[in-house]
């Protein structure tokens, strides 16, 4: 870890201590956050030219005894900030309190009789003020606000703290890449407008606007504003000749008056104020060293636009006109569709109105809804942040088919799926989370630029496309939307066998060899019963399978006649009349699927990280759960094609997900497969072999669990290679050769399109 990056990890830490013995003094929440977020200004003010250096840290310490006083020294210090020179010449009489210069900010407007602090607060500030707050990073805001901010609430409110390096992986591609790539082309250019050139470009600079729509503590306006300022000096150092003749205060023309944020939020959106502030002093200080002389400049109420509000209930136009407006981004909370509370499923509604299947839909998509309102007839470019479902299973059909169909947008570069996981102290406090970034806008970019990740965790790898479509693949828009039966002629697929039976016609290993060996006529009634996890991993668990059986028969188990009992008092206390209805009937499943004959098992759920989903064949005499997928009347061919490379890459680029997980679907995944037209002949029999080539060599290694055989670092060469020989012939099916996984994806989804125009036709 880097110095600085420790030393603002620390500085972070102390700071929520001190917060915590706020609390403990019996602050409220809200006086705390205030308290904090002063203290921090005053620190980071220190270092950066705002007052005098160190005069917050050397007044602390030269004026505190035994802490009593504590709350008497800052209420000193904050209300002289809070006042200006005329006001001050009767009411302050020390000359060093009388240092602190008048800040014009609400910040330090409301006064808060506090009259002691926890005794910890003396030792913890005295602490953070031992910190070198010169290496301590802006960043710390929104570490500070992550932690602040507890789980409950967080996970209420979809906050996440998006880092640095997360943070530049949206911008570089919106805008900043753009901005260094013509820098470059003006500073190599031999035209005798050269110099011209690069002032246009510097005023082009200074005049472009951004709006975060959800800026919580304001890491993105921070980031951008801190690497257009970079790109201003490189500028200004090209025109001056590496600053010779340049008067600063002329030609620094980048401000924060060109950053605005919307936030919900109190707390966090003073902490976004105060960190664009804390940023442009930062930068003011660095600009004054690079040219060797001093620069700073006065704020103004307007000069870090930056407004509390909820930013789906008001017009951004009252923030700034969309004629002014070049960018928007950020990172919308992250509410997923099941767990939003009222206000926010009514404020999704409002954003998708008459929009079918929209209370699908996370949260997060009503900021891209509105943005995509919000461009209409401009040249506006938007990029944000989301978890990775909006660009997966059903809810990518529903949302994107409406933004680019209806509202016109184009996908212009996106991140495909990545972990964004930021440490913090505070474990309890990480957000990891499974994210993509999408920009779009109205207009076209020629070429798409498109990052993948071979690890969710890795390093992205940047691909040129021509398109990119609702699933972030390099194919033409498709819009995989849910299905009833297949597109194609293949076997129905069926949910496996649901019990809701409060666990009563289940068995362990060990409950069905007791009641075995207790009433040996109970065996004949128990089955083998597998799930996605027991399948995977050859976990034994049994069920009483009941559906055919003789009641008299039955009545003559003592075990089976309590089990039932027992599932038929759950069902009927059941708030719901369907389960209630079930009560009479408690001997059987409540969805059955099982008819007795062998079929195809597809896992539900099954980790990201295997190249091929599990899927096997199972016995009739196994009764599958409702936790996997069954298909009867299916043959080696099925078999063949389900366990292809084809078939995988689909399911995942289609599929839902749990966190990374595969979250296998039969209306989405297996019923939009565009299955190869059968073979016959000899590339049947063919395909067929290989097929049974893979479950015989998986037989060789009985031994190992499915789970085992398909970790890719414990794979067998042998059953690799079977799996490669299938895939070569399923590519011949197909009639096609492809290089890697996005060539299948895009042949995939134009088979697809054929398909269903077919269908309509």
């Amino acid at each position: 870890m880097k110095q600085s990056s420790k030393i603002s990890s620390d500085a972070a830490e102390k700071m929520l201590k001190l917060y915590d013995c706020f609390r403990k003094s019996g602050l409220c929440e809200r006086w705390a956050e205030i308290y904090l977020v002063r203290i921090l200004f005053c620190f980071f003010a220190d270092v950066t030219d705002v007052f005098e250096s160190n005069l917050f840290v050397n007044y602390i310490l030269q004026n505190i005894d035994d802490g009593k006083n504590l709350a008497k020294i800052l209420k000193a210090i904050f209300e002289t900030i809070n006042k200006s020179d005329s006001q001050r010449l009767s009411s302050i009489d020390n000359r060093q309190l009388n240092k602190f210069p008048f800040i014009k900010d609400d910040l330090f407007n409301e006064r808060f009789n506090v009259t002691k602090f926890h005794p910890d607060s003396r030792a913890i500030l005295i602490e953070c003020c031992r910190i070198d707050w010169s290496q301590v990073s802006p960043e710390i805001f929104g570490e500070i606000f992550q932690n602040v901010t507890n789980n409950i609430k967080r996970r209420e409110s979809g906050v996440h703290y998006t880092s640095d390096e997360n943070i530049l992986k949206l911008i570089k591609p919106l805008f900043l890449d753009d901005l260094y790539n013509e820098f470059y082309r003006y500073k190599k250019s031999k035209s005798v407008n050269r110099v011209k050139l690069l002032n246009e470009f510097h005023d082009k600079l200074s005049q472009l606007k951004f709006l975060d729509p959800s800026c919580g503590c304001g890491n993105f306006l921070v980031i951008a504003y801190r690497e257009l300022r970079i790109l201003e000096t490189k500028i200004l150092r090209e025109i001056f000749d590496g600053g010779k003749r340049l008067n600063l205060a002329k030609y620094v023309k980048v401000n924060t008056n060109q950053f605005y944020g919307i936030e919900a939020a109190e707390f966090p959106s003073k902490i976004a104020k105060i960190a664009m502030r804390t940023m442009d002093n930062r930068m003011n200080k660095l600009t004054s060293e690079e040219f060797n002389q001093h620069f700073s400049r006065a704020f103004s109420d307007d000069s870090i636009p930056i407004y509390c509000a909820n930013a789906l209930e008001i017009d951004w136009g009252i923030i700034v006109t969309k004629n002014e407006l070049n960018y928007i981004f950020g990172n919308p909370p992250f509410v997923g569709a099941r767990i939003m509370n009222k206000r926010q499923k009514n404020e999704l509604l409002r954003e998708f109105y008459k929009i079918k299947k929209c209370r699908e839909l996370d949260y997060v998509t009503a900021w891209f809804k509105k943005s995509a309102v919000f461009i209409q007839g401009t040249n506006i470019e938007v990029a944000f942040v989301s978890t990775n479902s909006i660009c997966q299973g059903e809810q990518a059909s529903i949302l994107w088919k409406e933004l680019i169909e209806k509202d016109g947008v184009k996908i212009n570069f996106a991140h495909q799926t990545f972990k964004w996981n930021k440490e913090t102290k505070d474990q309890n406090n990480n957000a990891a989370v499974h994210c993509v970034i999408v920009g779009f806008s109205l207009i076209e970019r020629k070429t798409k630029r498109l990052f993948s990740y071979e690890n969710v965790c890795g390093v992205a790898n940047e691909m040129r496309v021509k398109h990119i479509n609702a699933y972030l693949a390099a194919a033409e828009n498709v819009f995989i939307e849910s299905r009833s039966i297949p597109i194609c002629d293949i076997p129905r697929i069926n949910f496996g066998n649901q019990p809701i039976d409060g666990g009563y016609l289940t068995l362990t290993a060990e409950e069905r060899e007791t009641a075995i060996k207790n009433e040996p006529a109970v065996e004949k009634f128990i089955k083998r019963y597998v799930g996605s996890y027991e399948f995977i991993n050859n976990i034994p668990r049994y069920c009483l399978w009941l559906a055919d059986a003789n009641a008299d028969e039955l009545q003559k188990i003592r075990f089976i006649t309590k089990r039932l009992e027992l599932v038929k008092i759950f069902r009927a206390n059941s708030s719901r009349p369907e389960t209630r209805e079930l009560s009479k009937t408690p001997e059987r499943f409540a969805f059955i699927s099982h008819n007795g004959n062998d079929y195809i098992i597809i896992p539900g759920v099954s980790s990201e990280r295997r190249e091929y989903l599990p899927i096997g064949f199972m016995s009739g005499n196994v009764v599958a759960s409702n936790a996997c997928f069954v298909t009867f009347d299916s043959n080696f061919y099925h078999f063949a094609i389900l366990n292809s490379r084809m078939h995988n890459a689909w399911m995942r680029y289609v599929c839902g997900r749990l966190e990374m997980r595969y979250r296998y679907s039969a209306s989405i995944v297996y019923n939009n497969f565009p299955f190869p037209d059968k073979p016959s002949g000899s590339l049947l029999r063919q395909v067929e072999n290989a097929a049974k080539n893979i479950l015989d060599t998986r037989s060789k290694f009985a031994n190992k669990t499915l789970a085992e055989l398909y970790n890719p670092f414990t794979t067998p060469p042998e059953l690799n290679k079977a799996h490669r020989e299938l895939d070569e012939i399923v590519d011949q099916i197909y009639n096609q050769t492809f290089k890697d996984d996005p060539s299948r994806i895009a042949f995939l989804f134009e088979r697809y399109k054929e398909l269903t125009l077919q269908i309509r036709n």
